[in-house]
């Protein structure tokens, strides 16, 4: 009996005891709740309406679904175009900027060439630089070749392998290519195959997870990423605005549209804000959601943690 007591509790050979899955679950239920604590006290705070939140009675659960928060964040984020400009401030780049990144990658990781190590100690020394040091070096250059103001400051960094982060995803295809077996490469040589065709035909089918998982980190950087969108579309006037950007300026656009007045019910509350801040989050939390079981299967044959 009590041989079986403590193997029920602890456990024996590789089976789990009760007490280790016990803690276990708990820890896993605390970081749960921690992350989702934000999200839930976001999206019912959005749904409540100003008699709701005057209501110190009501905490969780509002009295009715008020949609109006969404209606009026919707008119104020002007949600059409800048999630148009979202999309294709993260798309564009991050098409540019994998593409490149993989044969740079492959570059390093298949052939011996002069200078091969310099060449990628300064890759490596390229991003141990704060990027702070380089952003108005950065800018005042991007000013002088016309790039700001467009999807120009960009895409181009990004095709020339200097995009936000580039260094990772070089790093990430170098480890995956550097893991290829070269018998397949010797193989395809021997029938004829040329370099660019083992590329298309060998590399890029076996490197799949190493291109779900930088596409999506780039897709999700270049989304996310505020402070450079503002210096290099709003530096000069544009039609491109994102997300993002609309959510900074939130309570600006919200007061110009729906001026205030004595006694009006227009005034910006909390309700409202966090409607904004929702809209903001729910693309990326929709791509995820669709691409969870690749991004997390890419991740553990990649071996990237983190981030």
């Amino acid at each position: 009996m009590k041989a079986k007591s403590a193997r029920f509790l602890f456990g024996f050979n590789d089976r789990k005891g009760f007490l280790l899955q016990l803690v276990i679950y708990t820890l896993l239920l605390c970081i749960g709740f921690v992350y989702l604590y934000q999200m839930l006290y976001m999206f019912i705070t959005s749904m409540k309406s100003l008699a709701d939140l005057l209501d110190s009675a009501i905490r969780w659960i509002p009295s009715a679904f008020y949609t109006e928060n969404y209606e009026q964040a919707f008119s104020v984020m002007n949600i059409r175009k800048s999630l148009f400009g979202s999309f294709l401030i993260a798309m564009i780049p991050t098409i540019f900027q994998v593409a490149v990144a993989s044969l740079v990658g492959y570059g390093f990781a298949r052939f011996n060439f002069p200078l091969k190590k310099v060449l990628f100690g300064l890759m490596l020394f390229s991003f141990i630089i704060p990027p702070q040091i380089l952003m108005m070096p950065t800018y005042r250059l991007f000013s002088e070749l016309g790039l700001t103001g467009s999807l120009n400051a960009f895409w181009i960094p990004a095709a020339l392998g200097q995009g936000i982060n580039s260094t990772i995803f070089i790093l990430i295809f170098y480890q995956f290519f550097k893991q290829t077996p070269k018998s397949l490469y010797e193989a395809a040589e021997v029938d004829g195959a040329g370099q660019l065709v083992s590329f298309f035909r060998i590399a890029i089918p076996m490197a799949v997870p190493a291109f779900i998982v930088s596409f999506l980190f780039s897709f999700v950087w270049y989304w996310n990423e505020t402070y450079l969108t503002t210096l290099y579309l709003t530096s000069k006037s544009t039609d491109i605005t994102t997300i993002l950007l609309q959510l900074q300026q939130f309570e600006q656009n919200y007061e110009a549209m729906y001026p205030v007045t004595e006694n009006s019910p227009n005034k910006i509350n909390e309700g409202i804000k966090m409607a904004g801040t929702v809209i903001s989050v729910l693309p990326l939390l929709i791509i995820y959601f669709f691409l969870q079981r690749y991004f997390v299967e890419s991740v553990d044959r990649t071996g990237i943690t983190g981030e």
